[in-house]
C-alpha cells in the first residue's frame, strides 16, 4: 500500500514536470551547468597533475641534477666586477673525477650518472639523420629507469677500454633498421663505425615535457661508453682554451669534461642537505668557482603539484558555488509552482491525500529536475573536457569518481532545496486552498 502511494505521488510529480517542460528546463540550466563545470574543472586538474606525474617519472625519483655554466665569450663584463674576477679563476671544470669523489665522501647515495652529450649524425645504408650521441654508464639507464627492449647492457670491458658499441632508441631502430634486428650490426655515427648491442624500449615524452623540463627526445639518442666518447669522440679535458673556441665557433669556452651528473639519494628527506654539501664540496674543488647550476627536478615538480592542488580545490569551490545557486533556482521555482497550484494542492487534501503524499510529490519533482539536470550536466561536462583536450592542447582526464561526485551533489541539491517548498505546499489548508483566486 506504502509502495503504491508513492508511485502515484512519483507519476503525478512526473506528469507535473512533463506539463511544464520549459519551465522545468530553466529551472535545471544551474544544475546542468554547475555538474558540466564541476566534470570539466576536475578533469583538467586531474589531467595537469597526471602529467606532472609523468615528468617526475621522466627526470626520475630522488635526482639532484649538476649541470656546468659555460662561460660566454661575448659577455660585456665591468673589470672590477666579482663576475669578472671569477671568470678569471681557474677551474678544471665539471669532470668525472668529481663524480667519484661524490660517491666516495657523500653518504646516502645510491647512484651517480655522469653523461656526455654531442651532436651527430647517424650513417647507414644511404640513410642519414642527425642525432645525439650520449655518453653513459650502466647507472644512467637505472637512474632515469629505461628498459632494455632488446640486447644486452654495457660489459666492463666495453667500459674499460672504450669499445665502439652503442645502445639505440627504439625510433633510431625503426628508421634505421626496418626490416631486420639492430643487434650485432653497424651504424656510423661521425666519423666511428659502432656495433648496436642493444635497443631501449620506446619512451613516450610529451612536447610540454620536452619544453618545460629541457627533456630531449629518448628514441633518437646513441648511447655509448663514457669512455668510449672520451677515447673516440671528444675529451674537452685535453683541449686548449683556442681548440675549445674553434671547436665551439667563438661563442663558448666549454672545458667542462662532462655535460651533466645526475645523483640519485636513497630518501627524498636527504635531497636538500645532500644538495647543499654537494654545492659546497663542489665549489671547493673548482677553487671556489662555481661554474655548475644544482637543481633537484623532483622538488620543483611537487611545489608546481601543490600548486596545483590548490588551483583545483578553487576551481571546484567556485564550480560548487554554482550548483548551490542552481539549487537556490529550484527551491525559488518550487516555491512559485506551490502558489501557482494551491488550488490542486487543496483538490488533493480534500479527496483524501496525506500531507506526507504532498510533500513526496513536490520533493519527487525536485529531485527529477536537479538529476534530469544533473545528467545532463555529465554530458556537457564530458564534451567540454574532450574540446579543451582536443583544442587547447591540454591534458585532461575524466574520472569516474568526478562523475558521481558531481552527479551525486546535484541530486542531493535537489532533495535539499525541495524540502521547504515540499512542507510549505503540504502545510496548505484544503478548504482556503480551494476558495484560492
Amino acid at each position: 500500500m506504502f509502495n503504491e502511494r508513492l508511485l502515484a505521488n512519483f507519476y503525478i510529480a512526473f506528469e507535473a514536470v512533463l506539463a511544464n517542460k520549459v519551465r522545468s528546463l530553466l529551472t535545471a540550466l544551474g544544475i546542468i551547468f554547475g555538474v558540466a563545470a564541476v566534470i570539466a574543472m576536475l578533469a583538467i586538474g586531474t589531467g595537469a597533475q597526471q602529467e606532472i606525474m609523468e615528468q617526475i617519472k621522466l627526470v626520475g625519483v630522488n635526482n639532484i641534477v649538476v649541470e656546468p655554466v659555460v662561460q660566454q665569450s661575448e659577455e660585456q663584463l665591468d673589470e672590477n666586477s666579482s663576475l669578472e674576477k671569477e671568470r678569471n679563476q681557474f677551474s678544471p671544470g665539471l669532470k668525472l673525477d668529481d663524480a667519484e669523489a661524490i660517491r666516495k665522501i657523500i653518504p646516502g647515495i645510491n647512484k651517480i650518472s655522469p653523461e656526455i652529450v654531442m651532436d651527430t649524425y647517424i650513417v647507414k645504408s644511404g640513410i642519414r639523420r642527425s642525432a645525439k650521441l650520449v655518453g653513459v654508464k650502466p647507472a644512467y639507464f637505472e637512474v632515469l629507469d629505461f628498459q632494455l627492449r632488446e640486447g644486452r647492457m654495457f660489459s666492463e670491458k666495453n667500459l674499460i677500454n672504450g669499445d665502439p658499441v652503442c645502445i639505440i632508441g627504439r625510433n633510431v631502430a625503426a628508421r634505421f633498421f626496418p626490416n631486420q634486428s639492430p643487434i650485432g650490426n653497424k651504424i656510423k655515427s661521425g666519423n666511428q663505425w659502432l656495433e648496436v648491442i642493444g635497443i631501449l624500449e620506446e619512451r613516450l615524452v610529451s612536447e610540454s615535457s620536452i619544453s618545460k623540463l629541457g627533456i630531449r627526445d629518448f628514441n633518437m639518442d646513441v648511447y655509448i661508453p663514457i669512455q668510449t666518447m672520451l677515447i673516440r669522440y671528444k675529451n674537452r679535458d685535453l683541449v686548449t682554451e683556442s681548440q675549445l673556441n674553434d671547436d665551439d665557433g667563438g661563442g663558448s669556452s666549454n672545458y667542462h669534461q662532462i655535460d651533466k651528473m645526475v645523483i640519485q639519494v636513497s630518501e627524498s628527506e636527504r635531497l636538500n642537505p645532500t644538495a647543499e654539501v654537494l654545492a659546497k664540496m663542489l665549489e671547493r674543488r673548482h677553487f671556489n668557482v662555481v661554474d655548475f647550476e644544482i637543481t633537484i627536478p623532483e622538488l620543483l615538480l611537487k611545489q608546481q603539484q601543490r600548486t596545483q592542488n590548490i588551483f583545483n580545490i578553487v576551481l571546484g569551490a567556485i564550480a560548487g558555488i554554482s550548483l548551490l545557486v542552481g539549487g537556490i533556482g529550484i527551491m525559488n521555482i518550487m516555491l512559485a509552482s506551490v502558489m501557482e497550484r494551491i488550488k490542486e494542492i487543496g483538490l488533493r487534501l480534500s479527496l483524501g491525500a496525506k500531507k506526507n503524499d504532498i510533500v513526496n510529490q513536490f520533493l519527487f519533482e525536485s529531485i527529477m529536475i536537479s538529476v534530469s539536470g544533473g545528467l545532463i550536466g555529465v554530458i556537457l561536462g564530458i564534451v567540454l573536457a574532450h574540446l579543451v583536450s582536443t583544442f587547447a592542447e591540454f591534458p585532461t582526464v575524466i574520472t569516474l569518481s568526478s562523475i558521481l561526485l558531481s552527479f551525486g551533489v546535484a541530486a542531493t541539491v535537489g532533495l535539499v532545496f525541495g524540502i521547504t517548498p515540499a512542507k510549505r505546499a503540504a502545510s496548505q489548508d484544503p478548504i482556503t486552498s480551494l476558495r484560492y483566486e
